[in-house]
């Protein structure tokens, strides 16, 4: 049997920007992703720690160094720029695996530069 275990997460970052005319997903810095071990187009849940929107949607890759958070398509209407939320990336794992696993837990500024990692 396989578990869904939480893998590793970016915390309290910012969103700076959000296109409801772009196709969907989620845009995110490469810097952040790469420190959270997310993938790019991984599935990830978005919770908007502002009005407690939770969601689910893929990656792709911001600008590196950019601090970049971007809703977009229908995600954009379930934050604003300046709102704060915890990006997670969960994966399937057995129950031996999931007893030996440490998540990454990457930790932002409110220009979501990274303050610390775990």
């Amino acid at each position: 049997m396989l578990l869904n275990i939480f893998k590793s997460k970016i915390h309290k970052a910012v969103i700076t920007q959000g296109d409801l005319n772009y196709e969907g997903s989620l845009t995110v810095d490469e810097n952040l992703l790469e420190a959270a071990g997310i993938l790019i187009h991984e599935k990830v849940q978005v919770v908007n720690i502002n009005n407690g929107n939770r969601f689910e949607t893929y990656t792709i890759k911001g600008e590196r160094g950019s601090g970049v958070i971007g809703l977009n398509g229908a995600a954009a209407r379930l934050g604003l720029p300046g709102d704060r939320v915890i990006i997670i990336a969960y994966a399937q794992m057995t129950e031996e695996e999931a007893k030996n696993f440490t998540p990454k837990v990457v930790i932002v500024d409110e220009k979501n530069n990274i303050i610390s990692k775990q």
